[in-house]
């Protein structure tokens, strides 16, 4: 699943591309190494466990990433078009004020909570089989969030590091990060996704209501967004970035 040849290692060399022309500090480029960090510590420990549908989740590993660059794609074409889930992430990308971590999860909350349904349902529908909970598929899609919390809790750490983030806490005791860090929960955005690919399955023949059900989806998941990327420095980091 996870040899030099697999389709999983082609969506890794794509993150990696999309990440070399990237400035360390834009938003996209944050998000971009959390993904990329958080798929190799996932592809790394995969092989040690047992899937019931492997081929389901290889299928879906690879349609979940599409949709991210799909999504860059068409605000490289015209930002003004950009879906409503993504838009947060893609318009906020320079500003000042707003941590490395903040612009990670922003794209996290794109990712799994718009994209991650609309991945669902298109692997089901390509498998021709249904996104039931507990099916086969449902389960394995469980097991990974075991797998992906522990990674995450790692890269996210990467994130909070440094002498200024340790000066910064014992000046303002509670880092508003923190706040941050306790919005995003990853089992939680998956448990959902999998709620919204059930009902994005069950009106599927429905194509108005389809559409609507996701353009509704798209505009609560970029408020959400919005909210992750309120500036969450301090006068100890705005001096800094002075100095």
């Amino acid at each position: 699943m996870t040899h030099a040849s697999s389709p999983v290692a082609d969506v890794i060399a794509r993150m990696r591309t999309t990440l070399q022309p990237l400035p360390a500090a834009d938003g996209v480029s944050c998000f971009v190494r959390l993904y990329l960090s958080v798929t190799e510590g996932v592809a790394k420990r995969l092989p040690g466990l047992t899937f019931r549908d492997p081929v389901f989740l290889e299928r879906l590993d690879v349609s979940f990433a599409d949709l991210f660059f799909t999504a860059l794609d068409a605000n490289r074409a015209d930002p003004l078009r950009a879906s409503r889930a993504w838009a947060p992430l893609f318009d906020l990308r320079s500003r000042p004020g707003i941590a490395p971590l903040q612009f990670a999860l922003a794209g996290m909350n794109a990712h799994i909570n718009r994209d991650l349904p609309v991945a669902l349902v298109a692997t089901c529908r390509d498998l021709g089989v249904p996104p039931a909970e507990g099916s086969p598929q449902h389960a394995d899609f469980l097991r990974v969030n075991g797998v992906l919390a522990a990674v995450e809790a790692t890269v996210k750490e990467q994130y909070l590091t440094g002498w200024l983030r340790t000066i910064d806490r014992v000046v303002h005791r509670v880092h508003r990060l923190d706040d941050v860090v306790a919005m995003w929960d990853v089992a939680r955005a998956r448990d959902a996704a999998w709620a919204n690919a059930e009902a994005l399955w069950a009106i599927r023949e429905e194509a108005e209501v389809s559409a609507r059900y996701l353009d509704t989806l798209d505009r609560s998941v970029g408020f959400a967004g919005r909210g992750l990327l309120v500036p969450a420095d301090t006068w100890l980091q705005r001096l800094a970035r002075r100095l």
